[in-house]
């Protein structure tokens, strides 16, 4: 059964031991105000449909856990003895004050949240994620006037951009050799028949074991592997692992059992035997649905065709970034082709948004006949060439082939940062439903740490909004920051009215009034601009390496008006531009 909690607590209501004072700017303090945990906790309480038993672990403790794990990396137990002893990590977990006198669950446990937080329950929570970030900052833009946005509102038709790829999350096994493959399932098919032997029945059936370690020690420790001595290795530990199997199967056929877990094994072995030795009698190195870890035998061969690694071993999955935000589409253990998915796509993107998307950039594999025509018949343009030989006299328009390929490298980024920091770059789970589990939350973790930029940038835009006014406070500035694929202006007139995530400024229409600056005292715009002796003295503070500055002037009655594009790399004056 489940117990609903309290709910968020403020800071201030933290229970706090006398000399520790907790910072409001923390991150973890930060993250846990981005994170609808009341929604969350009523589609998590769905989940337990009886009525009676033990109290389960509320969700905020079971979920922060898990955000925890794929944040650091840590190991079950460890993770426990983390939020024991951090307060912060106690603070966002729920707790209702500082208690380091026990550990929160037992890390046994934390195999039970992985089995419970499916993909599909992740996938639903990162959506309300998402959507409390949307809306929190819908809110921040209605702070701003709207008479100076230049993007007119989107009142019908396809919009918005989405970025499609696949890729391939290794999991944490040895690499894959035939004959220790066969080594291994050797060694289990003896313990399972040590499980089956009861002494009271006899003699245990002769096995070989030392003579098969011996033998397959030979061959390891040998510096080359001819194809004749791999072969050779191959054809003994298939005869060690067959007679192993038949006296597991006589000791069966006396009514011997075995638990579930070691029937599954069985059946493991049984197949690896199987494609070995169909692979060793046909002189091939391919079969279907090959086992490569007699632990985790549902991890398949993903052919990449990538230099340095070829072949990976792991889940292959889908992802779709739009306005910056990451979405899991599809993942499986099996090898696919992820051109099939690019519709499916499409459809969730429409019955999110309302509309299809007005591009989507995606790789060549993509770019199939059906793929073409579906994005033809529902107004879609998908990137790159047309297939086949070019049309005769057919001009493609390079700038715009450049623009695609640079804005889809956005979907490479988040393939890196889920890997190298969000859990993404080997999986250590070792069963089916865990390993998917942290393929999903992989990407939850991914949109937080984006949220938590944009909350951190936001100081820093805040500071660099003032710092303008102050320089410039007789002119009308509009700031806009790039995020996306799109433009969303700030907009300061005297103050700043409100600030987003900043990732790379631009000023536009700087307007100013004749007699509000020194030295600006021309009738002309143009003389006002093109000459050094009435250039406008205006200070620009700090370093915006990426700043660019479009200034719009009008004087008095004059209908003249000119435009010039700055680059500002430091704190110079607009007059050593000007020319």
């Amino acid at each position: 059964m489940y117990r609903y909690s309290n709910g968020q607590i403020s800071l201030s209501d933290f229970k706090q031991p006398v000399g520790m004072n907790l910072k409001e700017n923390n991150r973890w303090v930060k993250k846990a105000q981005t994170i609808p945990w009341l929604e969350i906790e009523k589609r998590y309480a769905a989940l337990f449909t009886n009525r009676k038993g033990n109290v389960a672990k509320p969700l905020r403790l079971a979920l922060g856990a898990c955000i925890i794990q794929s944040e650091y990396g840590y190991s079950d137990e460890e993770i426990t003895l983390q939020i024991q002893e951090n307060p912060y990590l106690q603070y966002f977990c729920g707790y209702p004050g500082y208690d380091d006198e026990k550990p929160p669950f037992d890390p046994s446990l934390m195999v039970y949240f992985r089995k419970r937080l499916t993909p599909e329950v992740l996938g639903e929570i990162n959506e309300m994620i998402l959507q409390d970030a949307k809306v929190r900052q819908a809110k921040e833009a209605e702070s701003k006037d709207d008479n100076d946005s230049e993007d007119p509102p989107v009142t019908g038709g396809n919009s918005g951009t989405m970025i499609v790829d696949a890729t391939c999350a290794p999991s944490n096994i040895r690499y894959p050799q035939d004959v220790s493959l066969l080594n291994e399932a050797r060694e289990n098919a003896e313990k399972l028949l040590d499980a089956l032997h009861d002494p009271a029945d006899g003699k245990k059936p002769r096995t070989y074991r030392k003579c098969a370690r011996k033998d397959y020690l030979k061959y390891a420790r040998s510096r080359k592997h001819t194809a004749k001595a791999t072969r050779k290795a191959i054809g003994k530990q298939l005869g060690y692992l067959q007679r192993d199997l038949k006296a597991i199967d006589s000791k069966l056929s006396l009514g011997k059992s075995l638990a579930p877990r070691q029937n599954e094994r069985l059946s493991t072995i049984r197949t690896i035997y199987e494609q070995q030795k169909y692979m060793y009698d046909h002189h091939t190195h391919s079969v279907s649905d090959r086992i490569v870890s007699v632990s985790q035998p549902f991890v398949r061969p993903i052919v990449r065709g990538k230099a340095g690694k070829p072949v990976e071993f792991g889940i292959k999955l889908d992802i779709s970034v739009v306005d910056g935000w990451t979405r899991l589409e599809y993942h499986s253990f099996d090898a696919y082709n992820e051109a099939k998915n690019l519709q499916e796509m499409a459809e969730r993107f429409y019955q999110r948004e309302g509309h299809y998307p007005a591009r989507i950039l995606a790789d060549k594999i993509y770019r199939n006949r059906e793929n073409l025509s579906y994005c033809k018949t529902h107004g879609i343009r998908l990137s790159g060439p047309a297939l086949g030989r070019p049309r005769k006299g057919e001009t493609r328009d390079r700038t715009q082939d450049y623009r695609d390929e640079c804005e889809r490298v956005e979907v490479e980024r988040r393939f890196s940062l889920a890997k190298r920091k969000c859990g993404m770059g080997l999986v250590t789970a070792k069963l089916r439903e865990t390993a998917a589990h942290i393929i999903a939350m992989s990407v939850l973790v991914l949109n937080l740490r984006k949220i938590q930029c944009a909350f951190f940038a936001c100081s820093f835009v805040l500071v660099v909004c003032f710092l303008i006014w102050w320089k410039t406070r007789y002119y009308s500035v509009d700031i806009s920051y790039w995020s996306g694929c799109r433009w969303y202006p700030i907009v300061l007139k005297g103050r700043a009215k409100a600030a987003v995530p900043l990732a790379c400024v631009d000023v536009r229409q700087f307007a100013g009034r004749s007699g509000c600056c020194e030295k600006n005292r021309c009738s002309k715009v143009m003389q006002g601009y093109d000459r050094q002796e009435n250039a406008q003295r205006v200070h620009l503070p700090g370093r915006f390496r990426c700043m660019i500055v479009n200034l719009h002037k009008k004087s008095g009655r004059s209908h003249f008006k000119t435009s010039k594009n700055f680059m500002i790399s430091g704190n110079r004056r607009l007059e050593d531009y000007s020319s």
